[in-house]
């Protein structure tokens, strides 16, 4: 099982970028996912519906086994309202950022050696893994899509609003506590 979540071969959107392949860099990769890729997707993410997924990636090299995947993000999804539990289409756009690192090769270095060189790599917010001299864009594209989802979503026009009934004042919560355990309502309590 894979241990990080941008890392993993049973991707439901899966476009392998070859990192050791010779190119002139950065360069511009556009993917987008086929209908039976949004409706993994949808399961993977656990949404009712994706209809569309585009992502546009700028792919840079930088030195020391490198890479800086910039872009964005779009997709057009359809979510459950948390407050009216009626479907409603939305679009997500969620701007990409994250670096790659491509594992150093085995070297004849002491362990003093290679401890620093660790030391370098741990970093706040360490760099993806290149597996086997690939990055899966699709991977990227997904985990940047699952970010973009709004945890509570709501239908636009729907609001969560308290019930107040007019001939009544909004009780206290503590008050309201007094009722149910049948003491009453005493604003002493």
């Amino acid at each position: 099982m894979p241990s990080h979540p941008l890392v993993g071969a049973a991707e439901p959107f899966s476009r392998p970028f070859d990192v050791e392949s010779k190119r002139e860099y950065p360069l511009k990769m556009d993917i987008a996912a086929t209908p039976e890729e949004c409706l993994a997707l949808a399961e993977a993410l656990d949404i009712p519906a994706i209809s569309a997924v585009k992502a546009s990636f700028r792919i840079a090299r930088e030195p020391r086994g490198r890479f800086i995947v910039t872009g964005e993000v779009r997709a057009r999804v359809t979510r459950d309202c948390v407050v009216s539990l009626e479907s409603f289409g939305t679009d997500v756009v969620e701007p990409v950022e994250v670096e790659f690192l491509q594992a150093p090769a085995p070297s004849r270095r002491g362990p003093a050696a290679i401890a620093r060189e660790i030391d370098l790599v741990a970093e706040a917010d360490p760099p993806e893994p290149i597996v086997d001299g690939r990055i899966d864009l699709g991977a990227v594209a997904r985990e940047f899509l699952a970010l973009g989802l709004d945890p509570y979503p709501k239908k636009p026009g729907v609001a969560f609003d308290e019930i107040v009934t007019p001939d009544e004042p909004a009780a206290s919560p503590f008050a309201v506590l007094g009722r149910l355990r049948g003491k009453g309502s005493t604003e002493n309590e």
